[in-house]
Order: C-alpha cells, then sequence, then structure tokens
C-alpha cells in the first residue's frame, strides 16, 4: 500500500520539523517548552512507529491535545505562581547582566555634532564642537569595526553638501559599532543620530560576579532571593530575572490588606454576581415559558422569536449598546428617568448602580438561554397533573411551586451549575462594560467594585504599571480550586454522578 512507503518518510520530515522547533526552544532557554515538544515528539514517534503501540494512534490525537492545552497550561500557571516572574523580573540573570553591562554613560559634557559626507575615497564622517575633526572613509558597507578609527583634525567642513538624516539611520548599525579617536586618544561612541561622545560602561562585572558602578564605586550583589542586584543598603538595579519564591504570592493574597482587602470584596462580589445571574435569568426565562406555554396567547411563534433575539445577538455588540443606553449625559434611559421623575443616576461611578447595571445587563443577555431551557422541560411535564390539580382548585402559583419547579429544578440544577461557572469568568461582561470600574481606594494592585475575579487577574497580568505576572498567576490558581471544589459540592448535592 502507498501508506506503507510514505510511513518512514512522513516520520523522518515530522522528527526533523520537531527537533529543529526544540532546539531552536533551548538554545532560547524556553526548556520547559523544549521539554514539552520533545515529550509530544517521542511519545507521537513511539505510538504510530511501533507496532505494539500503534493501536492507540486513534487516541493519541486527543490525548496530546489535552495535554498541550489543558494539562499543561494549568501546571505552568501554577508553576509561575510561586515565581516573581513580571514585567521588572522578566529576563534571565545572564540577560539581565547583559543588559546592564551594555549601558552607556557620558564620561563628559563634550558632544560633537556629526554628518556623513561622501567623498570619492567614501562616505567620511565630519566631527564639531568648537574643534573640527574629519574622519577617513569609513567602512559602513562591511568591513573591519574592531581596530578604532582615527581623527584628524581641519580647519573647515569638508566640501558639498552632508548627506541626509535618512543615510545615518540606514547606517546605523554600523555607526555603532566604530570608535572613533581623537588626536590626544579620546575614544568618541555614538550617543545619538546626530552626536558622537566619550562613552564608558555604566558597571562593570567582578570575579564574583558583582556589579561596580563605575560612576560611584558602588557594588551591587546578585540576591537570588530577591531576583535584582542589590547594594549594602537594599537599593536595586532595574530590570530583576524571574526566582522562585515558595508561598510569598499567596501569603500576600492572604495577608498584605492592600491586596487581601480588594480581594475578598471581588471574591463576594464574584460570587454574589453569578448567583443572582443564574437566580434572575432562570426566574425570567421561566416566566416567559410559562407564558408562551399559555393557551390563550396567540402568534407565539413571533414572541419567541423576538424573545430569543438576545441570544442571537452577539454579545459584544449588546454590551456596548447597553453601555451606549447608561451613559449618565447622552444615554437614553437616564433621558427617560428624568423626564418621569428628575433623576440621572451616575451608573458608572457610583459602585452600587454600576453593579445593578451589571446585573441588568447580563439578565437581559442570559434569559433566553433559560427560557429556552424551561421551554423543553415544560413540554415534558405530562399535562395530566395540572388538570388534577385543577380539580383540586389549585391556582397557577401552587402548580408553579408543587408541579412545575419540583419537576424541572432537578434536570436544570447541572445546566444552573454550568451557567453559575460561565459566569463566575465572564471576563467579557465587565471588560466591555465597565471595565471594572469604579476603582477601590487604597488598592495596591488594579481593582474595581464590578471586577470579577478574572478580570481581577487580567488587569493584575496585563494592565496598568505592575503585569505581575506570579501574583496574578497564584489568584489564577486559587479561582480554579474554588470554582472545582463548588462545582464538585453543587454536584454532589444535585446527586448529578461525576
Amino acid at each position: 500500500m502507498p501508506w506503507v512507503f510514505l510511513k518512514w518518510p512522513i516520520l523522518g520530515g515530522v522528527f526533523t520539523l520537531a527537533f529543529y522547533l526544540i532546539t531552536a526552544l533551548y538554545l532560547q532557554r524556553e526548556f520547559v517548552f523544549a521539554l514539552l515538544f520533545l515529550v509530544l515528539t517521542g511519545s507521537a514517534i513511539y505510538i504510530f512507529a511501533s507496532q505494539r503501540a500503534y493501536k492507540y494512534r486513534y487516541v493519541y490525537p486527543a490525548v496530546a491535545g489535552m495535554g498541550l492545552f489543558v494539562i499543561f497550561p494549568l501546571f505552568y500557571t501554577v508553576g509561575i505562581g510561586f515565581t516573581n516572574y513580571s514585567a521588572s523580573n522578566l529576563l534571565s540573570q545572564e540577560r539581565v547582566t547583559d543588559q546592564l553591562l551594555a549601558k552607556r554613560y557620558q564620561k563628559d559634557e563634550g558632544r560633537f555634532g556629526f554628518e556623513l559626507y561622501e567623498t570619492p575615497g567614501g562616505v567620511i564622517a565630519y566631527l564639531e564642537n568648537g574643534t573640527r575633526y574629519v574622519s577617513p572613509p569609513l567602512p559602513l558597507n562591511g568591513g573591519d569595526f574592531e581596530e578604532p578609527v582615527m581623527l584628524e583634525e581641519v580647519g573647515v567642513p569638508p566640501a558639498g553638501d552632508a548627506l541626509g538624516l535618512r543615510t545615518v539611520i540606514r547606517n546605523r548599525e554600523a555607526l555603532k559599532q566604530l570608535t572613533l579617536t581623537k588626536p590626544d586618544g579620546t575614544p568618541l561612541e555614538l550617543a545619538s543620530l546626530r552626536s558622537f561622545a566619550s562613552l564608558a560602561p555604566v558597571y562593570s562585572q567582578q570575579d564574583n560576579g558583582s556589579l561596580v558602578d563605575n560612576r560611584t564605586g558602588e557594588l551591587y550583589f546578585p540576591n537570588q532571593e530577591s531576583g535584582f542586584f542589590e547594594n549594602g543598603e537594599g537599593e536595586r538595579l532595574t530590570p530583576g530575572w524571574a526566582v522562585t519564591i515558595g508561598f510569598d504570592n499567596y501569603m500576600r493574597v492572604l495577608t498584605d490588606p492592600s491586596i487581601s482587602g480588594p480581594f475578598m470584596k471581588i471574591f463576594i462580589w464574584t460570587f454574589t454576581f453569578a448567583g443572582l445571574t443564574v437566580l434572575f435569568t432562570f426566574i425570567l426565562g421561566l416566566v416567559l415559558a410559562s407564558l408562551l406555554q399559555w393557551d390563550r396567547i396567540g402568534a407565539k411563534g413571533f414572541y419567541r422569536t423576538m424573545l430569543i433575539l438576545p441570544y442571537a445577538v452577539p454579545a459584544f455588540i449588546s454590551i456596548l449598546v447597553f453601555k451606549g443606553l447608561f451613559n449618565q449625559n447622552f444615554g437614553e434611559i437616564n433621558l427617560v428617568l428624568e423626564n418621569l421623575f428628575g433623576a440621572r443616576p451616575d451608573w458608572f461611578s457610583d459602585p452600587a448602580l454600576a453593579r445593578t447595571m451589571i446585573l441588568i445587563v447580563n439578565t437581559w443577555l442570559g434569559y433566553p438561554y433559560m427560557m429556552l431551557l424551561s421551554m423543553g422541560l415544560l413540554q415534558a411535564i405530562p399535562r395530566d397533573l395540572y388538570e388534577a390539580s385543577a380539580m383540586d382548585g389549585a391556582g397557577p402559583i401552587d402548580n408553579l411551586f408543587r408541579i412545575t419547579l419540583p419537576m424541572i429544578i432537578k434536570p436544570m440544577m447541572p445546566l444552573m451549575i454550568a451557567s453559575f461557572a460561565f459566569n463566575f469568568n465572564n471576563f467579557v461582561l465587565i471588560a466591555l462594560l465597565t471595565g471594572g470600574a469604579p476603582d477601590i481606594i487604597g488598592a495596591s494592585t488594579p481593582a474595581g467594585t464590578t471586577d470579577l475575579l478574572v478580570s481581577y487577574t487580567y488587569r493584575i497580568a496585563f494592565q496598568d504599571s505592575g503585569q505581575n505576572f506570579g501574583l496574578a498567576a497564584a489568584i489564577a490558581t486559587i479561582i480554579f480550586l474554588l470554582v472545582g471544589t463548588l462545582s464538585l459540592i453543587n454536584l454532589k448535592l444535585s446527586k448529578v454522578k461525576v
């Protein structure tokens, strides 16, 4: 069969590409990702090349996908939670050292403005700072940059027009490698696109790995607990590098008042928001489904279509429309309230009103889902029960609490738990409607009164000035444990097999 002849070339090509990717990741010091792809590639080659393991080839893609997109991100996030990984501790120690050693400072105030001139022998540099100097032709198009270029003092600028800034920018990398030396032996390096100056390294490295500030003589030692170069007084050089700090991020969440206070407020609001959303959408959906089941209502198809429309419109469009409707100055809702009651509520600045607005919008977005579920479950209830109840003189309220709810609540419970879990992490609603505002006063991390835990974590990791990925990963781990535990408890209470 053709597959027999193509099998080994295909496996060989996959192995070659995978080996190249793994090697590139390893050379970039991405050891975790290199190990991940090594495991995936090795297991794939073993399963598809071995006769004994070949029977697992149909299961392998699903298992590999789950490992790559579920298990690995989970463990990687947990691992980051035990580090100080952040915007200020982003690189490895070797790269941080290289960046600090590459810093330069100007040793004196003298800067020489320079321009490039085209001559028959090549491009030369003209420098002026009270005294005029010119260079010999420069090796800008390839040549030896290691030897310093000696400058010659002249009385007048070179003849002709200077080359434009575009030429300087095009040859900037070559100019950076040049060292122009004055007749007195002072070396000059490129300080900007228009000047050369006498530059020197800010820091020098000692044999023990410490750095010396060449300007002050201050000594900075690498601190493996904080991930910074520090002097004896605790002053730090930035940037730092990522190090393992144990449970410090988790302890900050629990003990630091500027973090634990906002965290608990957001934690309580998240549960309240998810619970009330499920409750309100279920009540409204059940009421509307019950009305649509009423025999005296005509044009049911039209009403069903109109009531399902919020579910058909993309959520982000509805959210942005509501954001405009609730605008304090120009929103239609405030215009109506002002004409009727003389009130213009500040929906986005008052914490209570902002949370009320979020619940209103999310109820609008979520009730069609509950209505559709309720319509299906209501049709499964035998009509004989309602007829027998009517003969006993029961009214609609009695039917609701004695027949309808008991019959639909059990099959509805897993779906309500799923809705709770979805709204627990409803990032899009918060990000588009309020952005978490108004802010919580006194918080050391970006936190708002309408933030959910998921948006709070996102803001810590990717917004504002902090970008504290380690702390965000720790909070994400706590969220995962809380949601997982509550889901298991709810499933057990609802007697759903897990």
